[in-house]
């Protein structure tokens, strides 16, 4: 096994045992609900954006698998405090390098710890739950309530 294998899966299992900002923002000035109707994975996202388009704080709840629960929990803590430009900026990245379109030794944008999610791209089924996050994320952004992958 890789050392990149093995750091994407010891970051799986502890974001997913531990999931960061996991809860509800009762003010959140975004919020959207993501389903991805193959695996049952089902999210809600919460942001709360500044009047500059800041990301003040951002969270999530649900239910899914490790690989999608990780990502949201990774996803939270990279873009809180970025504007929505670089929210989307990093998100179009990682959808590229969870798609295999993004070599992760050139991420362009600082995809930090994110790069362990380049593996996903070998397994077709596992990239809708890596991207189900990002997602349900810039649809709040774009003030739409709820989304699917399918």
């Amino acid at each position: 096994m890789s050392a990149i294998d093995e750091l994407y899966q010891e970051m799986i299992i502890e974001h997913n045992r531990n999931p960061r900002n996991f809860r509800t923002i009762d003010d959140a000035t975004h919020t959207a609900e993501g389903f991805n109707p193959i695996c049952g994975d089902h999210f809600h996202v919460y942001l709360t954006v500044d009047a500059e388009g800041r990301i003040e704080d951002i969270a999530f709840e649900g239910k899914g698998c490790a690989i999608s629960k990780a990502s949201a929990s990774m996803m939270t803590q990279i873009l809180k405090g970025k504007t929505e430009t670089e929210a989307r900026e990093l998100f179009d990245q990682f959808h590229k390098l969870a798609t295999g379109e993004l070599d992760p030794d050139q991420q362009g944008k600082d995809l930090g710890k994110l790069a362990v999610f380049s593996g996903v791209s070998k397994f077709p089924a596992r990239v809708k739950c890596a991207v189900l996050s990002w997602h349900t994320m810039s649809s709040a952004l774009d003030h739409v309530k709820v989304i699917s992958t399918e």
